[in-house]
């Protein structure tokens, strides 16, 4: 029981995204629900977290005990290249509105979702949770990155002057079902899969940009879920944690995509790989040397039984889904 006596009542925000419906598995199916909490999935049409009033009606209708901020504007390269101002704009003021009516309600534990991108550009590996303001992040998104930096001060202000306990949660990249599929504007791995799934319809090779050498760390959405709702209900510090698998699980694209290709029968050797196109940055590796200092046993959802999960979901819900 909380600070109220009474069982737990998590408000999740961005409760219809890829984390929230990964939480919403692990409530509904997985049947994880700590302490006897009450979980409460708001999307975009329950409440527009830009607007404060909006906010605070929804926190009073509510009356949570706990918090897991996961609502954001979020968009690939191309969107945080052409609207940094309301990627920065927009995300403070979600942020500002979420932890202040979460404060007002009484609301003594929020977890906040950034992302592992809000990172400095130019930094040493494997990179830590400190590392977050030790320089300028990429210029690419900028706006965005700001924006979420500045969720994990405030966070530290609330617990400073109310003494609070809110802090944030750093995945990598996150896969999994209801992901955003958009070829242009999607993350890799979603966009492999719906270009996979044309190449299937034409019969077409599938063309991979770069080489496919860079290494990247993937989280499986209900993996992921299940870390928040620890953070939220068991984690009692007030530290950022990075939320990864080891560094030894890194994965190239190369592997990535030839994961996805098996996983949606479609034959390795129509994947072409563009070598003329650049391959980006080759690791941006995080340690969750933290996370590990708490939960050692955790064990990951394997890579390839993850895949197959998200890429079946895909192609059952192909007409539905985001994209």
């Amino acid at each position: 029981p909380n600070s109220r006596g009474m069982a737990p009542i998590v408000l999740v925000t961005g409760g219809s995204g890829l984390v929230g419906q990964g939480i919403r598995w692990q409530v509904e199916e997985n049947k994880n629900t700590p302490q006897d909490a009450t979980f409460v999935f708001l999307s975009s049409k329950d409440a527009d977290l830009r607007n404060l009033e909006s906010t605070r009606a929804c926190f009073q209708k509510h009356k949570p005990t706990h918090v897991i901020h996961l609502a954001a504007m979020v968009g690939g390269l191309f969107k945080n290249m052409k609207y940094k101002v309301e990627m920065m704009t927009e995300n403070m003021i979600i942020n500002q509105n979420v932890l202040q009516c979460a404060h007002e309600v009484g609301v003594d534990r929020c977890v906040s979702m950034t992302s592992t991108c809000v990172f400095p550009d130019k930094i040493a590996y494997p990179i830590t949770e400190d590392q977050i303001h030790d320089g300028a992040p990429h210029s690419s998104n900028e706006g965005y990155a700001y924006a979420k930096r500045m969720a994990e001060v405030l966070s530290r202000m609330y617990n400073a002057q109310h003494n609070r306990s809110y802090l944030t949660v750093i995945p990598t990249n996150v896969f999994g079902p209801y992901d955003n599929y958009s070829i242009e504007d999607g993350h890799v791995a979603p966009g492999l899969m719906h270009k996979c799934y044309k190449a299937k319809q034409t019969g077409e090779a599938l063309p991979i940009w770069g080489t496919g050498k860079p290494l990247r760390q993937f989280i499986f959405s209900r993996d992921l879920a299940d870390l928040v709702i620890w953070a939220c209900l068991s984690y009692e510090g007030k530290e950022s944690l990075m939320l990864s698998p080891d560094e030894t699980d890194e994965i190239s694209i190369a592997d990535l995509a030839y994961t996805i290709a098996d996983c949606m029968d479609f034959p390795r050797n129509k994947l072409a790989f563009d070598t003329s196109k650049s391959d980006g940055q080759y690791k941006k590796t995080v340690t969750n040397a933290r996370l590990r200092g708490l939960r050692p046993d955790y064990s990951f959802t394997p890579f390839k039984e993850a895949m197959q999960i998200s890429t079946d979901w895909f192609q059952s819900n192909y007409e539905t889904c985001r994209k």
